[in-house]
């Protein structure tokens, strides 16, 4: 027998096994940048398809004023009870929300919310029949007389809505001084709540 024509059953079977791990390393591989690319395609469908948030907002500007006041002595009855003072700090915003959905938005209500050490402080706005009532009270108020953003409006599809809010906390001068965040959340009914932060300055009268 030829020396050319020896097969050794050891080199076979060792041929066999290399040939095998390298088809095995290509599948490996070839999963692998399989699934790659169906993640990417996965991602990109996912933000091309992304909604953008239903309505916008700002805040355009924002204004406080600081009450000493002190209630009537008067129970709900009408019955004689001792008087309380007490501080409160009115903090007056304008509004603008805008609707970017092809769908009608619902107003609901409007959040005031100032981060203090003790935590979050939310206050809801002022109805428009309480707003009038706090500027027939307090006439030297006058000059933040605006227009109430209506109660519960529907903002049509592209359009806006804006307006003033009146908010009101049991807070000092010097405890509105030492808040560490201001914040507005709009409430729509059927979509998510819109946040607006407030401005970092803040004018008093």
């Amino acid at each position: 027998m030829s020396l050319l024509q020896h097969n050794s059953p050891e080199l076979d079977d060792a041929a066999r096994g290399d040939d095998l791990t390298r088809g095995t390393s290509h599948i490996v591989w070839a999963l692998i940048a399989a699934a790659i690319v169906v993640s990417a395609a996965i991602i990109g469908y996912a933000l091309a398809t992304r909604e953008s948030p239903a309505a916008t907002g700002q805040v355009v500007r924002t204004t406080v004023h600081f009450v000493h006041r002190e209630t009537t002595g008067l129970d709900a009855a009408g019955n004689p009870m001792p008087k309380a003072a007490f501080d409160q700090t009115l903090v007056f915003t304008h509004l603008q929300i805008h609707n970017q959905s092809k769908h009608p938005l619902f107003l609901r209500q409007v959040l005031t919310n100032i981060v203090l050490d003790d935590g979050i402080h939310s206050s809801y706005a002022a109805m428009p029949n309480d707003y009038e009532r706090l500027f027939q009270a307090t006439p030297e108020l006058a000059s933040l007389h605006g227009t109430p953003i209506p109660a519960e409006a529907t903002i049509p599809p592209g359009q806006s809505v804006e307006g003033d809010i009146i908010a009101a906390f049991r807070l000092t001068q010097a405890q509105w001084d030492a808040r560490k965040g201001l914040s507005y959340t709009v409430s729509l009914q059927y979509q998510p709540d819109l946040a607006l932060l407030g401005p970092s300055s803040v004018n008093s009268q």
